[in-house]
């Protein structure tokens, strides 16, 4: 269970950047960076995966795990992809609206 009073912190993406250098490059494991840097080993080693999947060391093209490029794509294409339907929504409501009106009465004259 997760404290309420718990702040969550945020890290820029240079610290992120600097701080999965210390584990690619230099080859210290993420425990060892996270400590030295007070960052939690589980946020640093989604980072270093993540890094590792960018480069293309963990996956190869058009397969498994989404590089962050891709990853933003897809947020584009979705949120793309619910306006179009809000919009095909509200133009099929529409028409079903003005056909009604243009229908003549139902029922005995």
């Amino acid at each position: 269970m997760t404290n309420p009073n718990r702040v969550r912190r945020r890290f820029t993406p240079q610290q992120k950047e600097e701080a999965v250098a210390l584990c690619l490059a230099e080859g210290l494991t993420c425990t060892a960076v996270a400590q030295r840097l007070g960052i939690p080993v589980s946020s640093l080693a989604k980072w270093v995966r993540q890094a590792r999947i960018d480069r293309g060391e963990l996956a190869t093209p058009g397969q498994g795990p989404l590089t962050s490029e891709e990853r933003a794509e897809l947020v584009q294409l979705r949120r793309e992809n619910r306006e179009l339907r809000r919009e095909k929504d509200f133009f099929r409501l529409a028409a079903a609206h003005f056909a009604k009106e243009q229908l003549p009465p139902r029922g005995f004259a």
